[in-house]
């Protein structure tokens, strides 16, 4: 994320339930990756769960940047 789209989050995350769970999950399956992508050896379990976990967090991602599009718009 960048720091713009960070600053619309902090800003409107309180008057925002949706965007405030979307970014906590987006943060969790980022932390969920992090973690599993940092072992030695992936099996091809884990290398299924990872990339489930990815397409969530893009899925999540994309509801998130429709919110943040909305507010930059009430910004404008």
């Amino acid at each position: 994320m960048e720091a713009q789209e960070r600053a619309l989050i902090e800003k409107f995350a309180m008057q925002d339930v949706e965007l405030q769970a979307l970014w906590h999950q987006h943060v969790e399956y980022e932390k969920m990756i992090e973690k599993l992508e940092g072992k030695p050896f992936l099996s091809p379990v884990v290398e299924q769960e990872v990339k489930e976990l990815k397409k969530k967090k893009l899925a999540g991602k994309t509801k998130l940047q429709a919110l943040l599009d909305k507010y930059r718009q009430q910004e404008a």
